[in-house]
């Protein structure tokens, strides 16, 4: 896609701080970090978020993830990391070219994690029932 910023970044037409290149994916050091060493890895080829992500790459996908993932806390000495991905804007995503976050994480660094909402009585139920007819 000609505007798609993270295909530029691809390419090597706009600057990015690489940490790994194979055939299928690129990985880069988000200029915005959560915590430092946040890393962004992106497939090569555009695709919109995951429903539009190719089955063909997803076992390379998570081979790639771990890769970068185990470097990323040996080398920041990392208590432990999260992996996320936002699909569309409700999510967070404000770049619609599929990426995954590996975000660094340490003991102390104020961060916490998502909050927590409580089932109403029978909601439960009604809910598993919306999604399994969806399946």
């Amino acid at each position: 896609m000609e505007d798609c910023i993270f295909c530029k970044i691809v390419k090597g037409e706009i600057p990015s701080t690489k940490i790994y290149e194979d055939d299928e994916f690129y990985a880069f050091l988000d200029l915005r970090p959560i915590n430092k060493g946040h890393t962004l890895v992106v497939p090569k080829l555009h695709c919109k978020n995951l429903f539009d992500f190719p089955k063909s790459e997803e076992t390379d996908l998570m081979e790639v993830l771990k890769k970068i993932s185990k470097a990323v806390v040996k080398g920041l000495s990392a208590d432990g990391f999260n992996i996320g991905m936002n699909n569309e804007r409700a999510a967070g995503q404000v770049i619609m070219h599929a990426h995954f976050h590996i975000i660094p994480r340490f003991n102390d660094d104020g961060l916490s994690s998502w909050p927590d909402k409580e089932y109403k009585e029978g909601e439960m139920e009604e809910i598993k029932e919306k999604i399994i007819k969806n399946l």
